[in-house]
């Protein structure tokens, strides 16, 4: 649980270093959380933040062989969304936004706006990654008034947001969710 801490924060703070070595000591699966996106998988984020497209790969393809290895059932929504995350990250966008999208199709049938809000997140982040920034755009300006969507503090520290910056319209997102004085 520490170490989980420890690595977000140092992610957060853009301290690579430091986050590349506290991914190291990550357990492989998530603890609890959905998807189960576990050590190899932040490895390879890590990795992409520092440049390091190689290591990146090698990681991220681990990350998914072991998600796959996990296909118990081909409608796992959680599943589904962390397949899409992993495949953007690796460059293939038409299995990103197939995945990515199958998961939201499974939405209307859970009527849960936490779970519907943190589907959608998984999406944009894919959408993002996969390199159709105005797709990403389009569902962030949805889901981020939705309640359980994306928070202030997520959007402008989280380095998972990083090919949306510098957008006007992101950086209008993060805008409207800050604190108000």
């Amino acid at each position: 649980f520490l170490t989980d801490q420890r690595f977000i924060l140092a992610l957060f703070d853009r301290d690579l270093d430091a986050a590349g070595v506290l991914a190291t000591a990550l357990s492989q699966k998530n603890s609890g959380g959905n998807p189960e996106l576990g050590r190899d998988f932040w490895m390879g984020v890590v990795a992409r933040l520092k440049g390091d497209e190689t290591s990146a790969r090698v990681a991220l393809t681990k990350a998914l062989a072991e998600q796959k290895e996990e296909i118990r059932n081909p409608d796992d929504m959680w599943l589904l969304c962390g397949l899409g995350l992993i495949d953007a990250l690796l460059g293939k966008k038409e299995e990103a936004l197939r995945e990515g999208r199958r998961a939201i199709e499974m939405l209307p049938i859970l009527k849960d706006s936490i779970v519907e809000a943190s589907v959608k997140r998984y999406f944009v982040m894919a959408c993002a990654w996969a390199g159709e920034r105005e797709l990403a755009l389009q569902q962030l300006e949805v889901v981020a008034r939705i309640p359980g969507g994306p928070s202030y503090g997520d959007l402008r520290l989280n380095p998972m947001w990083d090919p949306l910056r510098g957008d006007p319209r992101f950086e209008k997102i993060v805008a409207s969710l800050a604190p108000k004085k």
